[in-house]
């Protein structure tokens, strides 16, 4: 099995179309579908059922085509680590963040980082804590900051907790807290615009409240961190989210939950078997410190609390 094989196979796999894969990777058709045959005799079984103008894969592809992706971007990483051994000049990290980190902590995080190492390629990717996890243990990330699920951790990923915040709800209106704060069952009768199906924070708001014994009512739902955020500011409803998130809003009022209210903890992750990177590590030391100099000074947002 040599790696120009599993770069052949994995640009088949994704364009589903052996001469747009040549392409792709700038050989001839014949010597890429030469290759595909080669690696498909060396492993005993097909990768891939080919009809006229149609490239499945077979469930040996489907078995290698994520083995084959973080092969790939291991030895990716190894090339350029290798090549900057000289010093932490060069390089590049890859770094996932759920959306109301990405709006909040990552900004700020990345400027500094840049500030000190500004050769270094940085690659940012937002989404959901699940989608991220799944990214890290493919290859597709270096670092990724998620949301801490509360039935374990991947076993496959290491998982630093940062912080622990308490969600708060936000509305354009203050809101009425009938025994003197705010509480879960008090959302009963409160219409919500809630976020998309696999969102952390929808999974998180439904699961406090089914624990508080009732299903929320929505207005509307289906939208990620800015949407959800404006359809607040349209005034379709409240919406539980992280009070961080809330900077720059004016026109929110950020309510707090009373104890113990629906925490929830954020977590630095990256593969258990794979070591960082030097441009990676710096990553990870400098979000160390800017946390740590935030808890120093009293900047850090209310609700919040470093874990380290």
């Amino acid at each position: 099995m040599q790696l120009q094989q599993l770069r052949y196979f994995v640009a088949v796999a994704k364009t589903r179309h052996f001469t747009q894969a040549a392409e792709k990777v700038g050989v001839a058709q014949p010597s890429l579908s030469k290759q595909i045959h080669s690696l498909e005799a060396d492993l005993g079984a097909p990768l891939f059922e080919r009809g006229r103008g149609n490239v499945v894969l077979t469930a040996a592809g489907e078995t290698l085509l994520p083995l084959a992706i973080r092969i790939l971007a291991d030895v990716d990483t190894a090339r350029r680590e290798v090549g900057n051994l000289v010093g932490l000049r060069r390089g590049r990290v890859r770094l996932g963040a759920t959306p109301s980190l990405c709006v909040s902590l990552v900004p700020r995080l990345l400027r500094r980082f840049h500030s000190e190492f500004p050769e270094i390629e940085l690659y940012i990717e937002e989404g959901g804590s699940q989608d991220l996890v799944r990214n890290l243990g493919q290859g597709g990330l270096d670092l990724a900051l998620i949301v801490q699920p509360t039935d374990g951790a991947d076993p496959a990923l290491l998982t630093e907790p940062l912080v622990r915040e308490s969600l708060v709800v936000a509305s354009t209106t203050s809101l009425p807290t009938p025994d003197g704060a705010l509480r879960v069952t008090d959302l009963r009768d409160q219409p919500l615009v809630m976020f998309r199906a696999g969102y952390d924070l929808r999974d998180t708001t439904l699961e406090a409240c089914r624990r508080a014994g009732f299903t929320p009512s929505f207005t509307v739902e289906g939208g990620e961190m800015d949407a959800v955020l404006s359809l607040v500011e349209a005034g379709l409803g409240a919406a539980v989210v992280p009070g961080i998130v809330l900077a720059g809003r004016p026109s929110l009022v950020s309510t707090p939950l009373a104890p113990p209210g629906i925490p929830r903890t954020i977590a630095l992750a990256h593969r258990r078997e794979a070591p960082l990177s030097h441009a990676a590590q710096a990553l990870r030391d400098a979000l160390f410190a800017y946390l740590e100099e935030s808890r120093q000074r009293g900047t850090l947002p209310s609700g919040v609390e470093l874990l380290r």
